[in-house]
């Protein structure tokens, strides 16, 4: 099975004539090829919230359901870490394309055959197993990316990169509205409807992987092309490095990872800075249901309108932390998340009865709140040689999901369920002002003066 990932190896140079074309068309390929993969796993991971509303009609509490969610989270933070190591020693264009796959089938069991949605703990263990397989997603990506872009361009490639979240995200929901109407309208005698949140995602998803795998490719070196670095003549340091050695799993760790004091602050930035992207994002179709007087349609819009905020964001957060701050990560985050606090205080105080400030705040912290999410991902691959780059996003991931997303999931359904949204409301502007604290901490830090080679 290891050795169907492994890297693909170097083949012989292309002549120099061919090199600057080659490079130019496959550099636009294989960007094409992560960013439509990668939106597309976002198609099949959190189509499970928009079932809640009708599962709590199948009798399921919040608390049930939102424990039941958190298998995701769990599975996709530990599986991000773990497969983030394996990635740096894969061939990421089949490594992303087996994940898409494999989750789009788990998608399709749940929605076809009722037992997989029959009772809480087969739900946890469906959602935990199409987490685990999320997690092929990233690392792949952030290969591709660290071997294909150099230093300098790094972090605007990055910020496009990064907005595949919202266009898969954005996507998801009325494509799921969609498959709900398809199936009660085909299937209505067999099914309740609710399974096309699953099933029309998951078809869409298996194409999406069929045209991400044709376009990409592994590393440069593998189609007889020279290192980026190389190429650009842009190197990470002075001693013009390119560091294309392939590391051990215990050298990528213990060298490059775990001893590196800037991948720790920012991971642990990234637990609150995910307790509020999914404690909002998760959970705003049962809070806009039940507080607001949201029907499915408008929650959907919402949903839609909160993913796609976040793309002139992410690209906005980008560009300031590039031409602003000069290379400095921490003084964007810094800024973007204490929006963030603001539209999350608006987002909750707002009475029910003005959906339109309802609706204005979601832009809002979807706007905001994908800009720091980037740069937390920025970081990780800025702060560690490229060989090393899957596995320090990965434990940046691992933080944000075990930490972040899992009690958004299970813990902020638990507290609403017995304290009421109110509190819940309170840990989500907590998270948001430790966020601002921790991105401050890095707010000198240039990513690529830290690297160590």
């Amino acid at each position: 099975m290891l050795n169907f990932f492994k890297p693909a190896p170097a083949v012989e140079r292309l002549p120099e004539e061919k090199i600057d074309s080659e490079y130019k068309k496959l550099r636009l390929q294989v960007f094409i090829g992560i960013f439509i993969g990668y939106a597309a796993y976002y198609l099949i991971r959190k189509n499970f919230s928009l079932a809640i509303p009708y599962l709590t009609d199948q009798g399921f509490s919040k608390g049930e359901l939102g424990l039941a969610l958190s298998a995701i989270s769990i599975a996709y933070g530990i599986s991000k870490f773990v497969m983030g190591t394996v990635s740096d020693r894969s061939n990421a264009r089949y490594f992303l394309t087996a994940g898409l796959v494999l989750s789009a089938i788990v998608n399709l069991l749940m929605g076809f055959i009722p037992f997989f949605t029959s009772s809480v703990a087969i739900m946890f263990i469906m959602l935990f197993v199409n987490g685990w397989f999320q997690g092929m997603g990233w690392p792949p990506s952030g290969r591709v990316l660290v071997h294909w872009f150099s230093v300098s361009e790094r972090g605007g490639k990055t910020a496009i990169w990064n907005v595949a979240h919202n266009v898969g995200g954005g996507l998801m929901a009325p494509l799921a509205i969609a498959g709900v109407s398809l199936i009660s309208t085909y299937l209505g005698a067999s099914y309740i409807g609710y399974e096309g949140v699953f099933i029309l995602p998951a078809i869409v998803a298996i194409m999406v992987a069929i045209v991400a795998f044709a376009l990409m490719r592994d590393t440069p070196q593998s189609v007889g092309l020279p290192p980026i670095e190389e190429h650009r003549n842009d190197y990470p340091s002075k001693s013009k490095k390119t560091f294309e050695t392939e590391l051990t799993t215990k050298e990528i760790l213990f060298k490059h990872v775990l001893n590196n004091k800037w991948v720790w602050a920012i991971a642990v930035a990234n637990i609150f800075v995910y307790f509020v992207r999914y404690g909002v994002l998760d959970w705003a179709p049962t809070y806009l249901s039940e507080e607001k007087g949201f029907n499915m349609e408008e929650s959907g819009v919402a949903y839609f309108l909160y993913e796609w905020a976040g793309i002139p964001g992410t690209l906005l957060c980008g560009y300031i932390s590039d031409k602003v701050f000069k290379g400095r990560r921490g003084p964007a985050g810094v800024v973007f998340m204490a929006g963030v606090l603001i539209a999350v205080l608006v987002y909750w105080l707002n009475p029910a009865g003005n959906p339109l400030v309802d609706n204005i705040a979601l832009i809002g912290i979807g706007f905001l709140i994908y800009g720091p999410v980037m740069l937390i991902g920025l970081q990780a691959l800025d702060f560690v040689p490229k060989k090393a780059a899957g596995t320090a996003a990965g434990l940046t991931g691992l933080f944000g999901y075990l930490g972040g997303a899992v009690m958004a999931n299970a813990l902020l359904g638990y507290v609403v369920e017995f304290s009421g949204w109110h509190t819940g409301f309170m840990l989500l502007v907590g998270s948001c002002v430790l966020a601002v604290i921790l991105f401050a901490v890095t707010w000198n830090v240039r990513g690529q003066e830290v690297v160590k080679h």
